[in-house]
């Protein structure tokens, strides 16, 4: 959980790196801070170098000052370990710490994410870091969290990661017999009869694009293997901290929806979960709030952090656009709007070299508070402390679940077939979206999650169904849940074997049909179909299904080809509940209306109902009740309110009744 005992509003402040500046600049920014209301620095980030001038010796000096400078300016710490990037003295004596990529290339010193997971010299002077810094700092009470290492992240292939992959395996299957039968071996004679036989899949092996593999069984095993792999290296890391400050709240910055690690599996190791949000120039504010949902939900629905984003310009997308006025606000309230109790950004001030040069900052090269951008952030700093700690602990009560699962993404996508356009976030987003647009509370949870405390959950594309997962499904049906899936589910179990019987396999008694086959449509050919009376265009695949106990809703058939007439949507009732299944792809109109008449039907309502362009969502506990009103548009919008609130930015009261948004402006209005 975020440590809020030891913050009295939301955090805010972001990444702060004087060792880059003489220190006669670190009094302007002290004084630069205190303007805009800054109160937290992250520290230490890619320090490795300059703590660790060589093996034998430490160097804490300069890291020693800062941190009695800012705790004299009575700045809060969220401490890093410095490990985001080794020094370039080790990689030169210990060349095993360097990573070798997917054509097979040995890397060389530089970029960052650039020490292999499996080497024996990172995890030993890494966790040995992480140790120091703890020890060193730990009666230091304005260090409020700890930030192992910066976006874990990217792969290796090289020899340790393949006898690391070895030993994985063997803890996995435990014999080669029940790792044969996994992966299929007897398929082009890829039979194992020694341990030592097994290669890394790329380039040199399986592989014939990034993501096309002949053995996705073996693929989608090197991909769980390098996530866990990354994640033993931020264990090591957090056990070093908690070795010596057992209370220390320790994080590591997520980035949303990253496809190389399972961030279901990495929660369960972060004392709270933080990320940085950098969407790219005009994303709706839907597949923003999507990502946000993402880190609440790995965490069960508890606040997290947003460790990094923006002031201004993000420097490494294609086009980087300026934030507009006001946008910068907006997008820091949308955060805390999904369950941020943080508002933290990269970076404090902008760096004169290197690659993030051009990246946005709180104090630009100018190096005055007289610019557009710090003018917004003071502004933002004040609402703050009138803010000060009412969101605090609060979280949202969703009625709506949306499954994610990372092994469905990876074994997806490495599919041969059906389809290259079937990507897996884009069939979470058709659903997720819509909902959003809607003004929907959703959440993002796994299959491992506990279902009853919703009314309806989708797992769109549900294509690995594992374990246990469908009686989960089942019980939940049949104790009066409603449950929504799509084409392509029901297909594999947890080894991307095909589940034999026909599919959908596990789920199919749950939807009460047989889907005989699939056809996969090229972008310029579509099919369509009828719902209440309007006509959809079914894209992307087309479901051939036969009904075994579900009914066709609505008369919805094909209107095309030869499986003209076949069902395209069904339902089946199982207990006091039932079962959607939604057998092709379509556009935002459909989905729009078939989730508001599934929402209505299972009793569940919007947040309020809006203006396209105004977001809402909620956040909640025993005392009090937050809507947040977000006017993503570029001119106002009219809210009417069925209740009276207090907004609490303003200390402004509001009846029932019209209220205006102007243009990028929020409102967090409190409901008692």
């Amino acid at each position: 959980m975020i440590p809020y005992e030891k913050l009295n509003k939301i955090a805010y402040g972001g990444d702060y790196n004087p060792e880059q500046w003489p220190e006669e600049i670190w009094e302007e920014d002290m004084r630069l801070f205190a303007l805009a209301g800054i109160d937290i620095v992250t520290l230490n980030v890619f320090s490795w170098a300059a703590l660790q001038p060589d093996e034998a010796h430490y160097d804490f000096s300069k890291l020693d000052k800062i941190m009695e400078f800012v705790k004299k300016n009575n700045l809060k710490v969220c401490m890093a370990t410095a490990t985001g990037a080794h020094p370039a003295w080790m990689a030169k004596k210990y060349p095993d710490i360097l990573r070798v990529d997917f054509e097979g290339r040995k890397r060389k010193f530089g970029f960052r994410h650039n020490s292999c997971p499996s080497s024996h010299t990172y995890r030993k002077y890494a966790p040995m870091l992480a140790g120091k810094i703890a020890e060193r700092y730990k009666d230091y009470d304005n260090i409020v969290m700890w930030h192992i290492s910066n976006e874990f992240g990217g792969e290796c292939y090289c020899e340790n990661c393949e006898k690391e992959f070895r030993v994985w395996l063997q803890k996995r299957y435990g014999t080669l017999d029940a790792l044969n039968t996994a992966w299929n071996t007897a398929f082009w004679g890829h039979t194992f009869y020694a341990w030592d036989e097994i290669v890394v899949p790329d380039m040199r092996s399986e592989h014939f694009e990034v993501e096309r593999t002949v053995f996705q069984g073996i693929s989608l095993d090197y991909r769980r293997f390098m996530s866990d792999a990354m994640l033993d290296c931020y264990i090591l890391e957090y056990d070093a901290i908690k070795k010596w400050i057992p209370d220390a709240a320790i994080t590591t910055n997520l980035m949303g929806f990253y496809k190389p690690l399972d961030y279901f599996k990495w929660a369960k190791y972060l004392d709270f979960a933080s990320w940085d949000n950098y969407p790219r120039s005009g994303a709706s504010y839907a597949n923003i709030a999507m990502s946000h949902d993402l880190m609440r939900g790995i965490k069960q629905g508890e606040p997290f952090a947003l460790m990094e984003q923006t002031p201004s310009v993000t420097n490494w997308h294609p086009y980087n656009a300026l934030k507009r006025p006001g946008e910068m606000r907006l997008l820091s309230y949308q955060a805390v709007a999904h369950g941020a109790d943080t508002v933290m950004f990269f970076q404090m001030r902008r760096s004169i070299g290197a690659c993030e040069k051009y990246h946005g900052a709180v104090i630009d090269h100018v190096g005055t508070e007289n610019t557009r951008v710090f003018r917004e952030l003071t502004e933002l700093g004040k609402e703050l402390e009138v803010i000060g700690s009412r969101t605090f602990g609060k979280k949202t009560d969703a009625k709506v679940a949306i499954v994610m699962d990372w092994d469905n993404w990876w074994a997806i996508e490495y599919s041969a077939g059906p389809s290259d356009d079937l990507k897996y976030r884009t069939e979470l987003e058709r659903y997720y979206e819509t909902l959003r647009n809607m003004n929907y509370d959703v959440d993002i949870i796994s299959p491992e999650d506990n279902l009853e405390q919703y009314q309806l959950v989708i797992a769109p594309v549900w294509y690995m169904v594992k374990g246990e997962d469908d009686e989960k499904v089942r019980s939940f049906v049949k104790n009066g849940g409603r449950f929504l899936t799509t084409f392509f589910s029901g297909f594999v179990q947890e080894n991307d074997l095909v589940t034999i019987g026909g599919y959908p396999g596990k789920l199919r008694d749950i939807l009460g049909i047989w889907v005989e086959e699939e056809d996969a449509l090229p972008p310029e050919k579509t099919n369509s179909f009828m719902y209440k009376g309007t006509q959809y265009p079914a894209t992307l695949l087309c479901d051939l299904m036969h009904l075994e106990g579900a009914k066709q809703v609505d008369e919805a058939g094909y209107e095309d080809d030869f499986y003209k007439g076949m069902p395209v949507l069904t339902v089946n009732e199982l207990g006091e509940g039932k079962a959607y299944y939604v057998g092709t792809a379509s556009n935002e109109a459909f989905y729009r209306t078939f989730l508001a008449d599934i929402c209505s039907e299972a009793g569940i309502s919007p947040v309020l109902v809006t203006p396209d362009g105004v977001e809402v969502t909620s956040r909640e506990d025993a005392k009090e009740r937050l809507i947040f009103l977000l006017n993503h548009n570029d001119k106002e919008a009219t809210v009417t309110l069925p209740f009276a609130a207090e907004d609490i930015i303003a200390k402004q009261e509001y009846e029932a009744g019209d209220l205006v948004l102007a243009a990028k402006d929020v409102k967090i209005l409190a409901i008692k």
